[in-house]
Formats: C-alpha cells, sequence, structure tokens
C-alpha cells in the first residue's frame, strides 16, 4: 500500500434519544418539508410519529413515504421520489434498516438532479447536486448510514449498485433507543453482516489501509462483546449502544475498503429467494471464509488474537461459525428453500459480481462458487 483516500460522511451523532432533536440539524442544513423515508413496518411499531412530532413541534414539515419494502426494488424509489416531489420536499431523511436507508440515498440524489438509474448504476457515474440527507438507522447491521452505496433489486431480481461520495449523508444519526424492539432474528442477521463488514474489509484484496483497519478492529471487538448479551436481552441499552456504535464503525470500513465474496455470494440468494441481507451473508460467512485462508489465514489470526482467541486462521473461522450457530436464524441454505438444482444458476448470477469478487483475497470461479453453496447446503 503506497497511499489511500478515505472518506466518511461528515458528521456522526450518536446519543440516546437524538432521533427526537432534528429539527436543528435540518434547520442547519436549510431544510423546512423534509421527506421521511420508511418502511411500514416501522410506522405500525410507532417508532415514526414521535419523530414525526418532535419536527413539527421543531417548526418544520415531515412528510412520510413508508413504502420501502426489503432488497428494495427500483418501483420503491421511484413512489418514494414521486410522493417528495408532490410535497415540494427540500430534504430527506433516511430512517430504518439498511433498505430504507439505500432508498434514501437516492431520493436525496434524484431530487437534486433528475437521473436514469441505468446511468448511474456502477461506481461514480452518479451526478449532483443532492438534497440534504440525514440517515437514522434502526437495525445495527448494515452500516448504510455512513456508506456511500445504495442497492437496488433489478427487474430481472439482479442487485444493482450506485456508489458515489455523493450518496454519503450529511449527518448520521445514532439512536440505541430506536432499535430496543428489534426483534431478535433480525437483531442476530443484522448483527452477523455488521461482524462480516469488518472482517471483510479487514481482508480486502484492493483498498485495504491503517484507517479501515483501525475501524474493522474496533468494530469486531464492540460487535463480538455484545452480540450474545443483546440476544439474550433486547432490552440491554449498553449492548444496544456497542451494537449500532460496532456497525457503524464496520460501515465506516468497508466503504472504504470494500466487501468482498461473502457479499458476492449472497446477494443471489437475496434476489432468487427473498431472504434479508444479513441472512444471506451470515449463511455463506464460514465456507467463503474456509476458502479464503489459504490467502488471508495471517489476517484471520490477527482478528482471532485481537478477540482473546487463539491466532490461528481456524481459531477464527470456529469462533464465528460458534457465534452464527447460537443465532436465532436459519443455519442452512436447505432451510430457506434453495435446492441443489439452484445452484448452477446462483454460482452464475454470483460471478456477475465484479465489483465485489475483485476485492476477494482468492480468485473465485464459477466452479467455486457452486461448491460454496453446496458446502453451506
Amino acid at each position: 500500500m503506497s497511499g489511500f483516500d478515505f472518506a466518511t460522511a461528515p458528521r456522526i451523532v450518536s446519543e440516546d434519544g437524538a432521533a427526537l432533536r432534528l429539527a436543528p440539524l435540518l434547520a442547519g442544513l436549510g431544510v423546512r418539508r423534509p421527506l421521511i423515508v420508511t418502511d411500514a413496518g416501522l410506522v405500525a411499531a410507532g417508532l415514526v410519529a414521535p419523530v414525526v412530532e418532535a419536527l413539527v413541534a421543531g417548526g418544520l414539515t415531515a412528510v412520510i413515504h413508508d413504502g420501502v419494502r426489503a432488497d428494495p426494488p427500483e418501483a420503491d424509489l421511484r413512489a418514494a421520489v414521486e410522493v417528495a416531489r408532490g410535497a415540494g420536499a427540500d430534504g430527506v431523511i433516511g430512517l430504518g434498516g439498511g433498505s430504507s436507508l439505500d432508498v434514501a440515498k437516492l431520493a436525496a440524489l434524484l431530487l437534486g438532479r433528475d437521473q436514469p438509474l441505468s446511468a448511474i448504476y456502477g461506481v461514480g457515474l452518479a451526478q449532483g447536486p443532492r438534497v440534504p440527507l440525514i440517515q437514522i438507522p434502526t437495525t445495527a447491521g448494515t452500516g448504510s448510514e455512513v456508506t456511500p452505496v445504495a442497492i437496488l433489486t433489478t427487474p430481472d431480481h439482479q442487485k444493482a449498485g450506485v456508489s458515489s461520495p455523493l450518496l454519503l449523508p450529511d449527518v448520521a444519526v445514532l439512536d440505541a433507543t430506536l432499535t430496543l424492539g428489534l426483534p431478535s432474528a433480525i437483531t442476530a442477521m443484522t448483527g452477523v453482516d455488521a461482524m462480516i463488514h469488518a472482517i471483510e474489509a479487514f481482508t480486502s484484496r484492493r483498498l485495504k489501509n491503517p484507517v479501515s483497519d483501525s475501524l474493522a478492529i474496533a468494530a469486531l471487538k464492540l460487535l463480538d462483546r455484545a452480540i450474545r448479551p443483546v440476544i439474550q436481552d433486547g432490552r440491554d441499552l449498553e449492548a444496544r449502544r456497542a451494537m449500532l456504535q460496532g456497525s457503524m464503525l464496520a460501515g465506516m470500513a468497508f466503504a472504504n475498503a470494500p466487501v468482498a465474496a461473502v457479499h458476492a455470494l449472497a446477494y443471489p440468494i437475496g434476489g432468487l429467494f427473498h431472504q434479508p441481507h444479513g441472512l444471506t451473508t451470515s449463511l455463506m460467512l464460514t465456507p467463503v471464509m474456509g476458502f479464503n485462508a489459504p490467502a488471508c489465514g495471517d489476517q484471520y489470526a490477527e482478528l482471532s488474537a485481537t478477540l482473546g482467541g487463539a491466532a490461528t486462521a481456524s481459531a477464527f473461522i470456529d469462533r464465528m461459525a460458534a457465534i452464527i450457530a447460537d443465532m436465532p436464524m436459519a443455519q442452512r441454505l436447505s432451510d430457506v428453500g434453495v435446492a441443489g438444482t439452484d445452484l448452477d444458476r446462483m454460482a452464475a448470477d454470483a460471478l456477475k459480481v465484479q465489483r465485489l469478487l475483485i476485492n476477494n483475497p482468492r480468485e473465485v470461479t464459477v466452479d467455486d462458487a457452486r461448491t460454496l453453496y453446496a458446502q453451506a447446503l
């Protein structure tokens, strides 16, 4: 490594109750009529109404779009933009999990400058300006609040991403109280996904750097310490804070030292079988780690020692396998409807995700991908 370029959100506010104190942040950005991009589940759970009430009390007018679905299709983004334009929104608040935050990023971009999605999928193709953007995660896993990437599902069930510094928010707000009611299964899936972000950033073949390494290690320490306690007691606010902050640090790491084969192989599972992203990465982690160990075993050993384990690759792989085994979620591909007859198509689809596979410590062929799916079946 001869040099590096590190970027993240310019401002991060981490404080219990911070989601109820957005009005001054928005006013400082010149926003009077924000669009809140969220999902119907959060509205039903009562998490959105207090935020709206606080904005109104601060003299702002909030517009709600709660139509975001998991692994959002392009139509969800278009619907959000239509609502925003119809209401005259002049800024965007993403409130929710990774899907809502991703749609919020792109809505802020398209409100600032109308662009066809087909022209901006890829790296560095989007154009500004965008309208002001604040991101508030309600899950501890995606790190999307500090990443310059947004993923949508295309009509042919492929995952397509827009990567641009324009997608970094003006402010990321971490409010652990919003995660207290998160079901244990979602907590588990998103928590393991955050750990995977840190692991893949630390072992990335491209763009790995001292800043991303430090963030990945700090993230893993927080997440490793908190993930079992938070599953045992979802009201443990200290553990919730640790998970949320760990997820953010991992997001900062992988936004600059990008993820690799675990995510590339996870995408076809989500696209074809409509499974949550955190679950799909969890299902593929240990097979991919075993495959990668000959190329990055020293790095796995370093992570293991950092967490207090034996300084060996096998110890770290075993540690992650044990964490996943303790989580209340599906453990095999067959548990989510994948059959042996699906593996060829999945492997072919995974090999299309070269933007991630080029970051993997080892080259992955289509035969390798099929073998890894078979191991996870």
